[in-house]
């Protein structure tokens, strides 16, 4: 009923995940960064305590194959759950347990690592992960463009409702957080129209709140 990336860039040390599925709001349980420290995707039959657990075996100075393993063993009903990371030196590690459904697979790349389950066939993650190996510019259109060729993959086996597009930068908060919780038509295309308009935003939303003085207009009405 999933599938997804986490993807760390090389140019900047940024994290991200991007994620869809047909269930409702998928990105509000699956998706996790932080900053300086690396991404995890936790879906299927999903726990939503693996990620920041993942995440903080990472900060506490695993990698993302030692993380993986610690969720591995300490995780509960483990071979319900898929799990990917990737770690702040571009490391991947996935966790797909044998009672994952439908058709799952899973694949790494360059500091990008691919899962699914429930999915149309076994090829989708191998298409996300060329499909963010070979764009180009910000992560977020990296990550938009490897959900794509996802999508026209196969996807999932049937309609996708909900997609979630989540990054990191140095700040202690997620410089993007866009998600479509539900729609008919396709949520992929509805985060990439969010993203669209927030990019050129992304860095005066971080000033605003590291320090306001500094910070451009709103560019709303009112605001002089």
């Amino acid at each position: 009923m999933t599938f997804s990336l986490v993807a760390r860039c090389k140019k900047t040390g940024m994290f991200g995940v991007a994620i869809a599925s047909s269930s409702p709001a998928v990105a509000a349980r699956c998706s996790y960064t932080r900053a300086s420290v690396g991404a995890v995707a936790s879906q299927n039959i999903t726990d939503p305590t693996l990620g920041p657990f993942a995440l903080d075996l990472m900060q506490g100075g695993m990698n993302a194959k030692q993380a993986i393993a610690g969720v591995r063993d300490q995780g509960r009903f483990i071979e319900y759950r898929q799990v990917l990371a990737v770690d702040k030196a571009g490391n991947t590690a996935i966790h797909s347990g044998p009672h994952s459904l439908g058709i799952w697979t899973q694949g790494e790349g360059d500091n990008v690592a691919s899962g699914g389950n429930l999915l149309a066939n076994e090829g989708v993650p191998a298409a996300i992960i060329a499909g963010f190996e070979t764009a180009k510019g910000h992560i977020g259109d990296r990550l938009i463009a490897a959900m794509r060729a996802g999508l026209a993959a196969g996807g999932e086996a049937g309609p996708i409702h909900s997609a979630g597009l989540q990054i990191c930068d140095t700040v202690n908060w997620p410089v993007a957080d866009l998600r479509c919780d539900w729609t008919d038509d396709c949520p992929i295309e509805a985060i990439t129209t969010a993203w669209e308009i927030y990019k050129p935003q992304l860095d005066a939303y971080v000033q605003r709140a590291i320090d306001p003085r500094e910070a451009p207009s709103y560019g709303v009405p009112g605001d002089e």
